[in-house]
């Protein structure tokens, strides 16, 4: 399926329904998304700005995820990552599954470098994810 608009806010939906039944992050996206519709939308214009650069979203993930950073941990950063993964290669062909995932990484690395502390935010984050330089 081609990357669009609406195949993206399909990626965005189906990822979310994931992460509500997984054991690991549904807690914690319990106990911070009281608007699961409000969430979704502004995620989906935050996807759409990253790989779409349609500019919709304006906000900083850094600051939104500031409040509640002493829960998270590399672990659930991988899982974060394994979850949205497996979405795209179930909505996509390999090459586009594989640009959502090299920028859910880069977007991954960033937030851990500032939210955890983390001394080398290129480390790896999950097995299952290549790093695909020089891909946008």
């Amino acid at each position: 399926m081609p990357l669009s608009e609406l195949t993206l806010r399909r990626q965005v939906e189906q990822f979310y329904d994931r992460i509500r039944a997984d054991e690991l992050l549904a807690p914690i996206f319990a106990e911070h998304v009281k608007d699961w519709d409000t969430h979704v939308d502004r995620l989906g214009d935050f996807w759409s700005s990253i790989v779409l650069t349609s500019g919709r979203y304006k906000g900083n993930p850094y600051r939104a995820h500031l409040p509640f950073a002493h829960q998270l941990t590399p672990d659930l950063f991988a899982r974060w990552l394994d979850l949205w993964s497996q979405t795209a290669r179930d909505n996509f062909s390999e090459d586009i599954a594989a640009q959502l995932e090299f920028k859910a990484q880069r977007i991954a690395r960033s937030l851990m470098a500032g939210l955890l502390s983390q001394p080398d935010p290129g480390a790896p984050l999950g097995a299952s994810l290549p790093v695909h330089p020089g891909q946008h």
